[in-house]
This record gives structure tokens, C-alpha cells and sequence, in this order.
């Protein structure tokens, strides 16, 4: 999900301003907390722009970025940022997919950790460990910035204070109203519809928002890992029961370099050894992409930490984000999400997605989640109602193009919309299929391209179906028409941003070369758009 950081919302601070990019960040984030009340939603506040300055050299930045690809692998991103300043190198180090999970994005976040305003190095949730170990690495160098890339402390009595529900940093309480399965039977997918209702938090949103979700633990889970450890559930941690500390604060999974580094105190020999190993990313028996904070315990099964330093040794539970499938002028007063349960199988273990199984079993209709609202950067509808729309969605890649019709049937809009859909199988897979047939139906979508990866002998992909209507494609685009794509970062939005420069040279007359700056050219123009996870 493309957002920005809570302090980044609102542009009040000219480009041209005699300040540094991060006094610019920090002035603009204490005027967006004191004007919030006053901002509509999805709304912006702006001074009028005066010919902004270049961006610093020694900032991050997208324009600025060759790394900025969520499926390139990290030492390449690397590589390509050899020899830049540390703020670049931080963001090299991110996972590339502006997600928000952090509270940033990820040239705003390795900002931050440069200009010493942030010094949380573990929020990066899709670059996990590696990038956690990776900007340890870099930590060093920071101390070593410009002077000029502080930002400035807070003046004497003003204390900043994120806009409730509006960032991780301040979630509320919404309740948890329903699920329901999206799969038919046999369907080798598990996937739900799941709504909130939002008036008791007094939220809204607007399409292409985010839904921020702090989930619990698996209390199976953490009655395991608590045998383990030969310690009470009611064993006393940070003031509570040590059972509620890991189901609601703390993350079971993956293990970190921290918990190792604990173990490693408290053995020795060949046991001791093999801890200090995993604790700098060696991989000494070829199974530390495995280790979870349980399998860390049953690896290690003669060490038993005391609950309160092995506690300490664990990362935050972190929050997760998930697109919105719902517009609030169809839904007043609540919001959908379209999250696929996560479950597999390491040796003879179930292991369970955290926040997927939270949403998808255990939370109970009536019970209060802290919940947050990300507001989208550069992923929202054209301004212009009647400008039309290409959607690329498999999966659950469809939910924020599910809330963009809605909000364009509620609206009436003229544009024309067309969506690209996929999934295994059509009978057991096609999710909210009613819904899109009514919509067509009725005008609001003009083409649904639907695309089968397992009905047939030969595989078909959302991005199949593209080439094979290149020319009603490009026609769509010389139209004007926006392009949007949600869904999976490392595969699927690659294949689909290939398989659109291969209908713009085809059907464009556009050479190769031409084709791809076509659409980077349509990225800085806001025409195309990703929201990718």
C-alpha cells in the first residue's frame, strides 16, 4: 500500500522554505496535527508551491532510487547504492513496497532513521530480518551525518500527538462485525470477507486508504512456547501475566537475532556456538528461514530464559495493513477488508499467519480491535469522474478495485472502468462475483477480463488476458485512462507492469525502450498506480 507517514500527510511547508527536508517533515507534521480537525477526509492542505528546490543529494528519494524494486533482492539494491550518502542506503535497505506498515514510506523512512528523528530499526515488516540486520549494519554511520540533517526538537511545552485513529502510533477501538467465507467448497484457498463498524471509533476513509489492524497471538501458540519456557501464564511481566504480554504485545514469529544472542548467554560449547551463528545471520544447520520463536525453544530445548529477559529479547507484535475493499458512501459507517488466511505446514508444525488467522477465526463478532486508518499516497481515483480506469487485481488484489467501483456507482461517475481479475480456479475462486456481474450489468463496469491459473491445461494470468486485448488496451490509454495494479510485489506486478510496456510498443509503435519510458512517464504523472504487498 503506497502511503506516506503520519507527518506527511499534509504538504504545508513550501518546497522553497529555507528549511531542510526534515525541518520541512517536522514543521509540516506539527501544523498537520494542530489542523487536522479542520482537513475532510482524503482532503489536503497546501500552500501554494513557489518552484520547490531539487531534493537534497544526500536524502532519499524515489526519483533518485535505480534499487526502488520491491523484487530486486537486497544485496543488489545494495550494490546500487554503493558509495551514496547513508540516507539512500537506508532506503535501499527497505523492502521497497511504500507499504505504510511502518507508519513511512520507505524513502520517508530511511529519512527519518538519518535525520536521527526516528531510531526504530525494526518497523520494516515485509523486509523482516534482513532488513533489520541490514540497517543495524548502517546504524553506525548515521551518527557521522550533516549537522543539517537533524531535525529540530520540539519547542519548550508542544507535545505532537498523532490525530486519533489516524496513524499506528495512536489506534482506536472499532468492532468486529462479521466474516465470511469468499471460497467455494473445495477451493485450495482460504479467504474471508470482514467487516467493521466504524462508528464507535468515529473514523472514515476514503478508497485507496488502508486499514491499519493490531492482531493477538495464537493462544495455542503462546501456551506452547510458555510449556517451554517452564513458566506460569500468570508468571508476571511488565506488569501483567506473562499469557497476555505474548498474545498481545510481542512477535512469535520470526525469531530475532536478539533471542539468539540470549540463548548464547545461557550455554555453551556447540549450542552456544550455533546461537552466536543465527544471532549474525549465519545459517549453520540450513534451517533459520524456518525459526520461529517455538521452534528457537525446541532447538535449543535445555535452555529455558527467565520470562522477563526472554520477553525482552523479542520484537513488538507489529500492526498489519490491508486494503480496503469497501467505499464508506456505499457502507456509512463501516469498512470491508478481503484477507486470504494464511497456513502452512514446517515439519510436522501448523504455523499460522498472524493477523490473517486473527481476522479469519479468532476475533469474535462484538469484540474491539485497536485499529488505525492509513491514508493512501498516490493510490486514489482521478480527480476528473469521467477519466477512465484500468484495474488489475487477482486475488485479493480485487478488494481496493471492489471500493473504487463502489465509489464510482455511488457517484455515478462516467468514466469507463475495466478490471483485470484472477485466481485458481472460477468455481471456487471468483470472489464477489455477483457483485461485479450486477455492476456490469448496470453499466459501472464496462469490461471484466477474467483469468484462470488452474481451469485448464495452460496456465492463464491477469497479464495473458492483457496481451490479448493490446489493442482495446491501448486505446484505453491513449484515452488517458489511469492504470491501476494490486497485489503481489515480487511477481505478479513485475509480470503485469512487462506484460503493459509489451502493449504500449506492440499496439503504441513504440519501440522497447520507448514503451518503458511510457510508463514511467505515466508513474510520475500519477497515471499508473500500485498498491503492493
Amino acid at each position: 500500500m503506497s502511503v506516506q507517514p503520519p507527518v506527511a500527510n499534509f504538504s504545508l511547508i513550501p518546497d522553497s522554505a529555507p528549511f531542510s527536508p526534515e525541518q520541512r517533515q517536522w514543521l509540516s507534521g506539527f501544523f498537520a496535527a494542530a489542523l487536522s480537525p479542520l482537513v475532510p477526509p482524503g482532503g489536503v492542505v497546501a500552500l501554494p508551491a513557489t518552484g520547490g528546490a531539487a531534493p537534497a543529494t544526500d536524502t532519499a528519494n524515489n526519483d533518485d532510487a535505480p534499487w526502488h524494486d520491491p523484487s530486486m533482492a537486497l544485496a543488489d539494491r545494495m550494490a546500487l547504492a554503493e558509495g551514496r550518502p547513508i540516507a539512500p542506503r537506508l532506503m535501499a535497505a527497505m523492502a521497497q513496497q511504500d507499504c505504510g506498515q511502518c507508519g513511512y514510506n520507505c524513502a520517508d523512512y530511511a529519512n527519518a532513521l538519518a535525520a536521527k528523528a526516528e531510531d526504530r530499526l525494526n518497523l520494516c515488516v515485509p523486509g523482516g530480518k534482513d532488513t533489520l540486520r541490514m540497517l543495524k549494519t548502517l546504524a553506525p554511520e548515521i551518527g557521522g551525518a550533516p549537522a543539517a540533517e537533524t531535525a529540530p526538537a520540539a519547542p519548550a511545552g508542544v507535545v505532537l500527538a498523532a490525530a486519533p485513529g489516524r496513524s499506528r502510533e495512536a489506534p482506536v477501538a472499532a468492532r468486529f462485525l462479521s466474516r465470511r467465507r469468499l471460497n467455494g467448497e473445495g477451493s485450495e484457498k482460504e479467504t474471508h470477507h470482514v467487516e467493521f463498524d466504524l462508528n464507535e471509533a468515529g473514523l472514515d476513509y476514503v478508497v485507496g486508504d488502508a486499514f491499519g489492524v493490531f492482531p493477538t497471538n495464537d493462544l495455542g501458540l503462546v501456551d506452547q512456547i510458555i510449556a517451554m519456557l517452564g513458566a506460569s501464564h500468570l508468571t508476571e511481566v511488565r506488569g501483567r501475566p506473562l499469557r497476555t504480554v505474548l498474545a498481545e504485545e510481542v512477535s512469535l514469529s520470526p525469531a530475532p537475532d536478539s533471542l539468539f544472542e540470549l540463548i548464547s548467554f545461557l550455554t555453551g560449547g556447540a549450542q552456544r556456538a550455533k546461537a552466536r551463528a543465527l544471532a549474525t545471520g549465519e545459517d549453520p544447520d540450513g534451517d533459520a528461514a524456518n525459526l520461529d520463536v517455538l521452534a528457537v525453544l525446541t532447538k535449543f530445548a535445555g535452555v529455558r530464559p527467565h520470562p522477563e529477559a526472554f520477553v525482552e529479547a523479542l520484537e513488538p507484535l507489529q500492526p498489519r495493513l490491508y486494503s480496503i475493499s469497501s467505499s464508506i458512501k456505499a457502507h456509512p459507517g463501516r469498512v470491508s477488508l478481503t484477507v486470504d488466511s494464511v497456513r502452512y505446514i514446517i515439519g510436522k508444525r501448523r504455523r499460522l499467519g498472524v493477523a490473517s488467522t486473527f481476522l479469519g477465526e479468532r476475533v469474535k463478532p462484538g469484540d474491539a480491535v485497536r485499529v488505525y486508518v492509513q491514508r493512501a499516497h498516490g493510490f486514489a481515483l482521478p480527480a476528473d469522474p469521467a477519466t477512465p480506469v484500468i484495474m488489475v487485481g487477482p486475488g485479493t488484489g480485487v478488494a481496493p478495485f471492489r471500493a473504487f467501483l463502489q465509489d464510482r456507482a455511488a457517484d455515478r461517475a462516467p468514466g469507463r472502468n475495466w478490471l483485470f481479475y484472477g485466481h485458481q480456479r472460477q468455481a471456487t475462486d471468483f470472489f464477489y462475483a455477483d457483485e461485479l456481474e450486477s455492476l456490469k450489468k448496470d453499466g459501472v463496469l464496462t469490461r471484466l477480463s477474467l483469468a484462470w491459473s488452474r481451469d485448464g491445461a495452460q496456465k492463464i494470468y491477469v497479464q495473458d488476458r492483457m496481451r490479448e486485448t493490446g489493442a482495446d488496451l491501448w486505446s484505453w490509454l491513449a484515452d488517458g485512462a489511469h492504470f491501476y495494479i494490486c497485489g503481489d510485489a515480487k511477481r505478479m506486478a513485475k509480470d503485469v507492469e512487462a506484460a503493459l510496456v509489451d502493449v504500449i510498443s506492440a499496439h503504441g509503435g513504440l519501440s522497447a525502450e520507448a514503451a518503458v519510458a511510457f510508463v514511467q512517464a505515466m508513474k510520475k504523472a500519477g497515471r499508473y498506480q500500485a498498491d503492493v504487498y
